[in-house]
């Protein structure tokens, strides 16, 4: 994840000594906060068997983690502005780590699934405060230089995140992929403690703390709506109850996002099309590319009989994929533009899904999984370059970070609400039909781009980002 707004240099932290043992330190602990996004995905089957989770409740160990650090994305921005970065970091580090610990020990699903909530909150406030203090100490080449390494670090974790919770989950316990952020974090506070300056007096705003639980309790009865629906039935008065508040909830975030003195989002800001877009393409594509490793990474255990270590080997493929189209991405953006770009992306996020659609009991990895997980992890690479482009590309430099934190929210709300769609779709029926839905999806995305996408080409500030 990405922060939500920079701290102007006049009361941005300051560093006894600025340089690589700094940027080590706040990429450790950004790479904690994106892994953890999939690091339970391996661990899943085993997390089940051990605390008994049911199907429908156990896609909750990875939608309360991503549904509270999406939505509380933007809140802990504007607390990185008000209180400092320094404090906000440390906070959530603090918040991240403890809630990490109580993770690794739980005995129940209520307390594994509050701790997973717990640590949503600490990256909340943890990213947007990290990457606040690395804007605020690094200058010119060398700021350019660190947020590229920041942005290998939000891209590549996820993708470690699978391979490590296999190799943790199979060789020691599903525990410790929760239990391994507790001596990384404790070390990071040590030495941001040494390292990093104590913020300076802050001038007294409101926060929009209302406008934060309104949008965090209609996500909260959307996804449960959604996850409990094969149980209650779609039509059932408790389904529809969930929907209804849910829509009531969103209703309400808008209107005291109008009224509110500092609202989590002002008025207007998606009033440029490419915003709009690009965080609406953020918000598929990475619904699909989650969901899909979600399930995929229980077919592979549950039904192939895979370790959970093989089954993250099984994902590798997929990372290497994503890093070669995100790249390939880069360059057609320039000759095609963002239209051309997204559409084609989607298509073959889709055409990869209906392969994956065939996955039977009788299947293997290299037939059934491998061929439709590459198409569609190039798919999601090509929409993931275009939708970061395309966000930023109108956006005035004075609201680039919050704009970036609405992308980053689009990113971690559209995984919570594709694991939860598509998981209760896969225990509903046969996992097959998780990803023809996807598959369909994704078609319906790419045929909505077609008409509405707006058609722009990188800048040339655009390009150096890229490369």
């Amino acid at each position: 994840m990405s922060a939500i707004t920079a701290p102007r240099p006049s009361d941005s932290p300051r560093l006894a000594a600025p340089g690589l043992g700094l940027l080590v330190l706040l990429s450790a602990a950004q790479f904690m906060v994106t892994v953890d996004v999939t690091i339970t995905n391996l661990a899943a089957p085993s997390i089940s068997r051990s605390l008994g989770i049911s199907g429908a409740n156990l896609s909750w160990v990875v939608t309360a983690y991503t549904l509270m650090a999406g939505s509380l994305l933007l809140l802990g921005g504007r607390l990185a502005d008000l209180v400092g970065a320094r404090r906000t970091f440390l906070a959530g580090l603090g918040l991240f780590t403890a809630a990490s610990a109580v993770a690794g020990v739980a005995q129940s699903e209520a307390v594994l699934i509050g701790a997973r909530a717990a640590q949503g909150v600490g990256a909340a406030l943890l990213s947007p405060g990290a990457l606040s203090v690395l804007v605020g100490s690094f200058t010119g080449a060398d700021r350019t230089k660190a947020l590229a390494v920041w942005g290998a670090v939000a891209s590549g974790g996820a993708a470690v995140g699978v391979l490590l919770g296999g190799a943790l989950t199979t060789w020691a316990s599903w525990r410790w992929a929760f239990l391994v952020n507790v001596p990384v974090g404790a070390l990071v506070a040590v030495q941001t403690l040494r390292r990093v300056r104590p913020d300076g007096p802050r001038t007294r705003r409101s926060l929009d703390l209302p406008g934060a639980g309104i949008l965090v309790a209609g996500l909260l009865a959307l996804v449960y709506g959604i996850s409990r629906a094969p149980e209650e039935g779609w039509g059932s008065a408790r389904t529809l109850a969930l929907f209804a508040a849910s829509f009531a909830a969103f209703a309400a975030f808008r209107a005291v996002e109008r009224r509110a003195a500092h609202p989590l989002v002002p008025p207007g800001l998606f009033a440029a099309r490419t915003l709009a877009g690009g965080t609406g393409a953020m918000f598929m594509g990475t619904g699909l590319l989650i969901g899909v490793y979600f399930i995929g990474s229980l077919y592979m255990q549950q039904v192939l009989g895979m370790s959970a270590v093989e089954a993250g080997l099984g994902f590798l493929p997929s990372a290497v994929t994503i890093a070669l189209a995100t790249h390939i991405g880069s360059r057609l953006l320039r000759s095609a533009g963002s239209r051309v770009t997204v559409v084609l992306g989607l298509t073959i996020t889709a055409v990869g899904n209906l392969l994956l659609s065939g996955v039977d009991p009788g299947g293997s990895y290299v037939t059934d999984v491998l061929p439709g997980l590459l198409v569609a992890s190039a798919g999601v690479g090509l929409v993931f370059v275009t939708a970061s482009v395309t966000t930023m590309h109108d956006v005035e430099h004075e609201r680039a970070g919050l704009a970036s934190g609405v992308l980053t929210t689009a990113h971690e709300i559209g995984a919570a609400l594709g694991v939860a769609v598509f998981s209760a779709i896969a225990f509903a029926g046969a996992m097959g039909d998780a990803f023809v839905v996807a598959g369909v999806a994704g078609l319906l995305a790419a045929a909505v781009a077609l008409g509405a996408f707006p058609s722009v080409k990188p800048s040339g500030d655009a390009r150096a980002m890229m490369h």
